[in-house]
Order: structure tokens, then C-alpha cells, then sequence
């Protein structure tokens, strides 16, 4: 990874002793620091570089497994790759002049957190195997009790990076219990099961399965593919990056500040058609029917493969493998989803049977019903999730949640892209958390921020008015961004910088200020404690989207 990197962990000299700051509780027998992160993807690691760059050196990132990768670490299926260009989808503090390719694959992404984890001495503060199982907001003592599979501990403030794409979604279908063959998920993939000549179906027409099929393809007996809905699927403009490139971009970093700028540039510009004006798609639609027609000749498969709505409308794919793939002799593509399992005989929708051996499900995640969700127990005695289920996935920009005291998330709701690079947004929002922490220590003593009620509806209600006209709410799909409610509680209906502006610090009157009380400061585990105080603050809220 870059020298401009390892110069920038470097100038943060040697890890400061970790002492009490004023009024922080050293608890017997329980570990306490001022900030717990959960989760070590781009969302953890990031988080954990921003605080130690801001001064904070007293936290811990809790990761259930035992490596750091997050997303890039679950998921190792054949032909996984990322569909953003490496020099973009990368932290902008730790630049990466040695990317291979336009189009990083999943082995050299996972290698680049890695490195971003001992570049920047993070790992310290990671505790492997530690599965967050439960998170209880304290009100006495102003603070989080967090139970792991690995110990308890506590925390002032939790920074929660689990991701949308964390955990994996399969299908209840009516008989997979009693399946006899090899059943698994995309992002679990069983890379001890040989599919060499084996009769394989494949669940699901998105971002993994077009990447999955053509590797597959020429492996297995056959291969029936039951695709729900057709994706639209433009060419994948990949090559490798010369040599005489990354030296260029080693020896002078600006040019690779440049490359970045320009494919950041470039996906603003294209925001506009997806949020306001979807009918100039049109063009990309064209684009990518001329795409499909070059590689599939049939006309029966070409219909089949023929999407009914407005591109964009779900995520826009790229590969230049998968069509023809799809034209090859052993495959079979099912225009319906899996309806339904008979022994070892897969039953579609319309009534098509396939004879397997394997299925392999790419059916996507918990996005819109996080689990994490249901582990967050905040001031009321409620879980995040039970709040959710009444008032749909939301949040103050997507970062707080009103009865959550000092608890935010990274990529929370409606924080996705359509059309660029998720670590632009992930950036932003650790503007937010740092502005989070340093407002806590203005504030003096023991304090805790609450996101107002009113300020989280006024957030969403503007997100979900600007959500009106996208292409994601008028293009006429039913995709994996909308809740059971048909909401778009996934999706950031505006630009990048937009989202950068309206992050970059946090508003004290979109909060409520929380207190402990003198008793409650003296001693927070004494049974006759008073408990907190709200301030009264009268400031007006404003939550511009």
C-alpha cells in the first residue's frame, strides 16, 4: 500500500498510555472504554483509524470472526470482485498506488484492509471472536453494557459498523429442510464442495450470481439458474493497470488524487438522472439492450433476459461473462423464482422442475431488518428492531436513533449508493462521529446525546419527499432497497458532496443532552441512584436534507 499512508500513521507517534479520562468509570471485573465499535470492515476500520487520528485512544472493535474484512472477508465465492474502480473504492487518508486493476477483486480488496489494519496499529484494539450479543443501554450510568462471546465490557458510546451486507438472507422455501444435496449461500461459500460435474441451481439474478455463473458454468454437469427478475447488465470496462501506472502513482501521489477525483467527477454528474430525472436513462437502457443482443442470439433467451423497468431502477451490473455464459449448452435459465423443494427436485413458480445436486442461494441480505437491530435494547427497554418494525429502518442522517443515547451507526439507513463508491459515504459519516465524540467532551462530566424525536422525522420526511421522483421509487421494480412497506429506507436520494455537507458536524438542537446527576456521578452502581437529567434546551431543529 502507499508510503503516503504508512507516513500518515507514522506522524501519529507511539499508542499514548490508555488512562481514565475525567469521570470515566473503571468498573471491577468489567472492562470500560470511552467508544466500542462493532464490526471490522471498511465501516470498522475506518472508524478505528478516525479516532486514533483524533486523539481517542481508549476503544475496542468487536468482531465476531477472526480476521478483519468484513464483507470482503465473507464473502470469497468465484469470481468475487467489486464493481466500483479500486482507486475509488478505497479510504482517501490511505491511498493505494498498487492496485492491479481497474476493478479489484475480492482478494486484493480483503489484502488492502488488512494492510490499512497494521499500517495504522489498529489491531491492539481488535477483540477476534467477539460476537456482539447484546447491547443495554444504561440510563444510571450513562453508558452501554455490551455481552460478547468473548467477555462484557461497557462503553460510553458504540459505534455500530455491522454493515446492511452482513448477514445472508435465504428464502424459507417449503421443503429445503429435506433436501438431500449440498445447500449454501453466496457469501458462505462451501469451497470444500466440489460442483466439478454436478447439477447445480443457482437462486438469484444479482451483483454475486452474474459474477458466480460464469465461473462456474464451464465446471459444473449443468446449471439451472432461476432468475425472479431480470437485472440490466452493462459491460464491465475492466484492464490491468500497467506497471509504468503504479510507479507513476507511487512516485508522484497527486496523479493518483487526480484518477480518483475524475471517477468520483464523473458518478456526481451521473446522480442527476437517477434522482431527478429518470427518464434520461433512456440512453443507458439502449446501451445495455445492444449489450445483451451482441452476446445472446436466441430470441426466446434474449426475452427471458429482458428486463420490464426503468434501468437503474435496481442496481445497475456489469460483466462481460455473464450473458454468454447464459447462451452455453448446460444452462438453463428459469424465468421464476424457486417456489418449492421435492427431494432432490427444485420446483419454480410457473411449474419448471430441475433434477440438482447443490443450490446455491444468491439471494442477498438483511438490509432492510438489520439483526443487529434486534441486540440494541436502548432507553426504554425497547429494542431497536421493535422500534423499526412500527416506524420503519430510520434515523438522524443515518447516524442516530431517537432513544438511543450515544449510539450510531456507519452505513445506516438510507446512507446507500446507487451508482458510486459506499466509502465516500462511510467517510462522511465518520466526520459525523468524530464531531459526535467531540461535542461529548465539550460538554464536560458525564454526558450522553439523544437524537429528538421531531428531529428524526423532519430528516426523514425531507429524505423520503426527495425519494419521490428517483429512479428507485418511479422505475417500476420491486428491489432490495425498499422495506416490506415498499419504502426506500436504504438509498441516499442525493450526491455524495451533499451528504458530506450535511454530516460534517453534528447540530446539538437536533439533540436532547443527557446528564447524570451528581449522586449518579459519585456512584453510578449505588442502588438508590437518582439516574439522569434531561437538559432543557429550547434550540430549533433543523434537519435540512
Amino acid at each position: 500500500m502507499a508510503e503516503q499512508a504508512q507516513a500518515q500513521a507514522q506522524e501519529q507517534g507511539p499508542e499514548p498510555e490508555q488512562k481514565p479520562e475525567p469521570g470515566q468509570r473503571q468498573e471491577p471485573g468489567r472492562e470500560h472504554v470511552r467508544v466500542a465499535v462493532v464490526g471490522s470492515g471498511f465501516g470498522g476500520l475506518g472508524a478505528a483509524v478516525r479516532l486514533r487520528r483524533a486523539g481517542v485512544t481508549d476503544f475496542v472493535v468487536l468482531e465476531r470472526a477472526d480476521s478483519v474484512g468484513g464483507t470482503w472477508r465473507d464473502n470469497s465465492y468465484p469470481g468475487c470482485a467489486c464493481d466500483v474502480p479500486s482507486h475509488l473504492y478505497s479510504f482517501s487518508f490511505a491511498p493505494n498506488p498498487d492496485w492491479p486493476r481497474a476493478f479489484s477483486g475480492q482478494e486484493h480488496i480483503r489484502a488492502y484492509l488488512e494492510h490499512v489494519t497494521d499500517v495504522f496499529r489498529l489491531r491492539p484494539h481488535i477483540r477476534f471472536n467477539s460476537e456482539v450479543q447484546r447491547m443495554t443501554w444504561d440510563g444510571e450510568r450513562l453508558c452501554w453494557d455490551i455481552e460478547t462471546s468473548g467477555g462484557r465490557l461497557s462503553a460510553d458510546v458504540v459505534v455500530s459498523a455491522t454493515g446492511p451486507l452482513s448477514d445472508p438472507r435465504i428464502p424459507d422455501v417449503p421443503g429445503i429442510d429435506t433436501f438431500p444435496g449440498k445447500v449454501f449461500h453466496s457469501a458462505r461459500w462451501d469451497h470444500d464442495y466440489d460442483l466439478g460435474g454436478k447439477r447445480v441451481a443457482m437462486v438469484g439474478t444479482g451483483a454475486s450470481a452474474i459474477q458466480i455463473v460464469p465461473e462456474i458454468q464451464p465446471r459444473v454437469g449443468h446449471l439451472t439458474l432461476f432468475q425472479r427478475t431480470a437485472p440490466w447488465v452493462m459491460p464491465r470496462v475492466d484492464r490491468a493497470i500497467s506497471g509504468f501506472e503504479r510507479r507513476l502513482h507511487r512516485e508522484l501521489p497527486f496523479t493518483a488524487r487526480l484518477r480518483r477525483g475524475f471517477l468520483w467527477g464523473v458518478r456526481e454528474l451521473q446522480v442527476q438522472a437517477f434522482t431527478k430525472h429518470p427518464n434520461e436513462l433512456g440512453l443507458v437502457e439502449r446501451m445495455a439492450r445492444r449489450n445483451m443482443a451482441r452476446a445472446v442470439k436466441d430470441p426466446a433467451l434474449r426475452a427471458k433476459l429482458t428486463p420490464d423497468y426503468r434501468i437503474g431502477c435496481k442496481r445497475i451490473l456489469l460483466s462481460n461473462t455473464y450473458y454468454p455464459a447464459l447462451t452455453r449448452p448446460n444452462v438453463d435459465v428459469v424465468a421464476s423464482g424457486l417456489a418449492e423443494i421435492d427431494g432432490s427436485t427444485v420446483i419454480a413458480a410457473d411449474g419448471t422442475r430441475a433434477e440438482v445436486d447443490a443450490i446455491v442461494f444468491g439471494t442477498g441480505f438483511h438490509v432492510t431488518d438489520m439483526p443487529i437491530a434486534d441486540r440494541v435494547v436502548g432507553a426504554d427497554g425497547r429494542t431497536l428492531a421493535d422500534v423499526w418494525s412500527e416506524s420503519g429502518m430510520q434515523s438522524l442522517r443515518g447516524a442516530s436513533a431517537a432513544g438511543f443515547p450515544n449510539w450510531l451507526t456507519v452505513i445506516g439507513p438510507n446512507t446507500g449508493l446507487g451508482n458510486s463508491s459506499m466509502i465516500l459515504i462511510i467517510e462522511a459519516q465518520l466526520n459525523y462521529m468524530v464531531d459526535f465524540v467531540r461535542q461529548l467532551d465539550a460538554l464536560g462530566g458525564r454526558a450522553a446525546l439523544d437524537a429528538r424525536p421531531a428531529a428524526v422525522t423532519a430528516w426523514n420526511r425531507r429524505v423520503q419527499d426527495r425519494m419521490k421522483r428517483t429512479v428507485w421509487s418511479t422505475g417500476g421494480c420491486t428491489s432490495w432497497y425498499l422495506d416490506a412497506t415498499g419504502r426506500n429506507t436504504t438509498i441516499w436520494p442525493g450526491t455524495t458532496t451533499e451528504f458530506r455537507n450535511v454530516t460534517r458536524r453534528v447540530n446539538l438542537g437536533e439533540y436532547e443532552v443527557l446528564r447524570a446527576t451528581p449522586n449518579a456521578s459519585a456512584d453510578a452502581s449505588h442502588p438508590g441512584n437518582p439516574g439522569t437529567e434531561k437538559s432543557r434546551t429550547t434550540t430549533k431543529v433543523e434537519a435540512g436534507a
